[in-house]
């Protein structure tokens, strides 16, 4: 199974453009103040005129008219709905003809069968480790739990992706697996991707 990567939490343009060596499918902003990973003062433009992957907008619990604005400026071609928005939020963001992906904090007591209501409205889910922060513990989940999952509609994983692990995740026998989402176990620092370990992993 040719499984894609996602790269995310990017905020350095010189970082993006050795990032880029890697050949990922997927990058990754996050346009949430409190993250360490906030896209801060990367300029839209430069984001714009990025070629050869897709743009991912990481955003929680925002209005849809701020999300089509900073898809307009940044020239997104996935949204990423990372917080506790409805079934009609993530339909209302298909509408603007992006990808919509949908996260979910995966825990022991997760409920699997909300996951039926989006099933027409978005895209991919993504699956992270269950966090009162919406992401980033550099923690991963039990995928033993991944075995509750009923639906047809393909994943990202997400959650403590590491060199390590890495190799664990390839192997899992689910089609259903369609990315791979890295983040803050490639850094240097929050926002600055370790190219050196990413080429290592996935040159």
């Amino acid at each position: 199974m040719n499984t894609k990567l996602k790269i995310c939490g990017m905020k350095d343009a010189q970082n993006i453009r050795e990032v880029l060596s890697v050949k990922p499918d997927y990058l990754g902003f996050i346009f949430y103040k409190p993250s360490k990973r906030y896209v801060d003062n990367l300029s839209p433009q430069f984001v714009k005129q990025l070629k050869g992957v897709k743009k991912v907008g990481v955003f929680v619990d925002e209005q849809p008219d701020v999300m089509k604005t900073v898809i307009d400026a940044y020239g997104l071609d996935a949204v990423q709905l990372h917080g506790h928005e409805s079934p009609a939020v993530a339909e209302t963001i298909k509408t603007l003809g992006v990808i919509v992906i949908k996260a979910f904090g995966i825990a022991a007591d997760f409920d699997w069968e909300q996951l039926a209501a989006y099933e027409k409205v978005v895209d991919y889910y993504l699956f992270d480790t269950k966090t009162v922060a919406h992401g980033g513990s550099g923690e991963s989940f039990n995928w033993d739990l991944l075995k509750q999952y009923k639906g047809q509609l393909p994943y990202f994983l997400s959650g403590g992706l590491n060199p390590q692990n890495m190799a664990i995740a390839k192997e899992l026998d689910d089609t259903r697996l369609f990315a791979l989402d890295v983040n803050s176990k490639f850094e240097l620092q929050p926002g600055w991707k370790d190219v050196k370990l990413l080429q290592a992993v996935f040159g």
